[in-house]
C-alpha cells in the first residue's frame, strides 16, 4: 500500500495546484510512503535475505530499486496505455499469490543460496569463496534476486500508480511521488532486514501481506464494483504486522573459529 492509494489523501493532493503548496506537503508524504509502503518493503527485504550475506543484500536492494524506479517511471508515462490492460493486471496479481504461496509452502528455502558456496536444491558445491565474483554462483544468484526485486516492486506499483495517475494528471508529480516511494523503501528495507533477524513471524507476515495485495488486485479485477474499505484493509495490514512483531528472539552468537596452539 502506498500514499497515492489512500482515499482519504486524494482531497489534500488534489488541492496543491501550486507547486510551493506541494513542497510543503513533501516531508509528510515522505512519513507517510515510510509508513505505507511497509508491507512492500517486508517483502523486499525478505526476498534480498535469501543472499544470507549482509553486503550482498544490500547490494542487490541497491540494484533491485534502480530497476524498479526505472520500471516504475515508465508504468507511470505509459499509465493510460497499461494500466486497463486487464492481462497485466490478471499477470501481477498471479505472480503476487505465487511468491506468497511459494513461501508459505516452504519451497524458497530449497533454492536458498546458502553461505561458503553452497546452493540447496543442487548438487553443486565449492571451496571458492562466496564473495568472489568469479564464484560460480555469484553472478546467477545475485541476478534472479535483483530480477525478483524488481518485478516484485511493479506488480506493487500496478495499483498505488493507478490511484495517482486518478488523483492528478501532473505527471512530474506523479513521478516525484514514484521516486520517493523507492527512496522510502530503500531505507525501510535496511530496517527490515535487520528485524527479520530478530522477529521469526515477521518474514511470513510480510508474504502475507503480498498475498494480501495480489487478492486486492484479483478482486478488483474480477468484481470491479466491490471496494474493500480503506479502514479494513490498513486494520488487516497492522494485525500481520503485529503478529509479525509478537515474538522476539536472540540471535545466536557466531561459532568460534579453531586453530588454536599446536
Amino acid at each position: 500500500m502506498e500514499v497515492e492509494s489512500v482515499e482519504s489523501l486524494k482531497p489534500l493532493l488534489q488541492q496543491a495546484d501550486q507547486w510551493g503548496e506541494v513542497l510543503l506537503l513533501l516531508p509528510l508524504l515522505v512519513g507517510l510512503e515510510a509508513v505505507l509502503s511497509a508491507d512492500n518493503a517486508i517483502a523486499l527485504a525478505a526476498i534480498s535475505r535469501r543472499l544470507h550475506d549482509p553486503a550482498r543484500q544490500r547490494q542487490a536492494l541497491n540494484l533491485g530499486l534502480v530497476l524498479a524506479l526505472i520500471f516504475r517511471l515508465g508504468l507511470i508515462a505509459l499509465a493510460s496505455y497499461v494500466l486497463d490492460f486487464w492481462p497485466l493486471q490478471l499477470l501481477a496479481s498471479a505472480y503476487l499469490l505465487w511468491l506468497c504461496g511459494r513461501h508459505l509452502l516452504g519451497q524458497d528455502d530449497a533454492t536458498d543460496e546458502k553461505p561458503g558456496g553452497v546452493e540447496t536444491g543442487t548438487s553443486i558445491s565449492t571451496e571458492a569463496h562466496p564473495q568472489d565474483p568469479g564464484h560460480p554462483h555469484h553472478g546467477a544468484s545475485l541476478a534472479s534476486i535483483v530480477a525478483t526485486l524488481a518485478l516484485t516492486d511493479l506488480a506493487f506499483s500496478l495499483d498505488s500508480v493507478s490511484a495517482a495517475v486518478a488523483v492528478t494528471d501532473r505527471l512530474p508529480l506523479v513521478m516525484a511521488g514514484g521516486v520517493i516511494g523507492i527512496i522510502a523503501l530503500r531505507l525501510t528495507a535496511e530496517l527490515f532486514l535487520r528485524w527479520l533477524e530478530i522477529f521469526p513471524h515477521l518474514e511470513t507476515a510480510g508474504y502475507l501481506a503480498v498475498g494480501l495485495v495480489g487478492l486486492r488486485l484479483l478482486l478488483r479485477l474480477l468484481l470491479p464494483a466491490f471496494e474493500v474499505p480503506e479502514w479494513a484493509l490498513l486494520l488487516l495490514v497492522a494485525a500481520l504486522f503485529a503478529w509479525g512483531f509478537s515474538l522476539r528472539t536472540v540471535p545466536a552468537p557466531l561459532p568460534e573459529q579453531g586453530g588454536g596452539d599446536a
